[in-house]
């Protein structure tokens, strides 16, 4: 069976991007008869607040997307510490004590950020030393390419050890990291797709090499569009909606629309229906096919007198 999942972040209020992939995923598994699985992902303490896990719930089930099961990431620590475990016991895991300032003007990675270089590769942990160790722990990658391509043909080869660097699996302050978080709770989870927003695909093929690590299948994966802001950073590139920018709020939405035409609204930007007219989610499940999916991002502006308004970019 189908096991995929929903994994927003708490670090914020929902904006219309998140409810955007919230959709695709729900829909792409109840087209599919497979399960739907909602994971808040809160490890972060210095971003995550419990007022946002709550109204991520809240503002879904509003939307009318019921899960099979809701995993709160914080409940999933004795987990995590077992894979720790894993790769410290294969000799994976060494300190790290580099900073980005360090890192800042060598490689740029695929994300857009600047990769590692890997210089602290020779320092090692022995088996359960990372539960006393109080600086960056990352995993030593094989030097291997990964090969990969999605189902809506995005190629998402690369060496990740040299594209990206190592990875941090546990931050100086103890929070395990995203890469292995992720990838930890997939493999406990059985999820077997993974629908996400192409913004991510970057990291891909790092989360293939830990899943290969950890002695688990990885999963196949599909990248959709993104929804955009209408404005660029300094270097001239579109900035995808975030929570971090406060960008169209849940709450702002939920003013002004009710679940049903917001919906509406989300089906459009997503080319799933040829006008905004209100929709339940359910009724949009018999139709659903990817090749009706929007392929180019999207802008998505708040006009104070109409809305929401959608701007495709090709």
């Amino acid at each position: 069976m189908l096991v995929t999942r929903f994994a927003p972040s708490t670090t914020g209020q929902a904006h219309p991007g998140t409810l955007l992939s919230a959709l695709l995923v729900w829909l792409d598994a109840r087209a599919s008869g497979g399960q739907a699985l909602l994971r808040l992902e809160n490890l972060d303490h210095t971003r995550c607040k419990p007022e946002w896990l709550t109204q991520m719930i809240d503002c879904l089930a509003w939307l009318g997307l019921a899960w099979d099961a809701v995993v709160v990431q914080t409940d999933r620590a004795n987990d995590h510490a077992a894979q720790l475990d894993r790769l410290a016991d294969q000799g994976r895991l060494y300190a790290c004590t580099c900073t980005r300032t360090e890192l800042r003007g060598g490689v740029r990675a695929p994300d857009g950020g600047w990769a590692y270089d890997n210089r602290c590769r020779n320092r090692t942990l022995a088996p359960g030393a990372w539960r006393s160790c109080t600086e960056a722990i990352r995993v030593r990658l094989d030097d291997g390419a990964i090969q990969c391509i999605d189902e809506s043909g995005l190629d998402l080869s690369q060496t990740p050890a040299l594209a990206m660097g190592d990875p941090i699996v546990r931050r100086r302050d103890g929070v395990v990291a995203y890469q292995l978080a992720v990838v930890a709770d997939d493999i406990a989870a059985g999820v077997n797709r993974v629908v996400r927003g192409r913004d991510i695909a970057p990291s891909t093929a790092t989360q293939v090499s830990l899943y290969q690590l950890l002695g688990a299948p990885p999963p196949r994966y599909r990248h959709h569009f993104l929804l955009l802001e209408p404005r660029t950073d300094h270097d001239g590139a579109a900035i995808k909606l975030a929570k971090l920018h406060g960008a169209i709020p849940f709450e702002q939405l939920q003013r002004r629309y009710d679940a049903a035409t917001l919906l509406g609204q989300l089906a459009f930007a997503a080319n799933l229906r040829s006008t905004v007219a209100p929709v339940r989610a359910i009724d949009l499940v018999d139709a659903f096919d990817w090749s009706r999916v929007q392929t180019h991002d999207v802008i998505a502006r708040w006009e104070p007198d109409h809305g929401l308004a959608f701007q495709a970019t090709q």
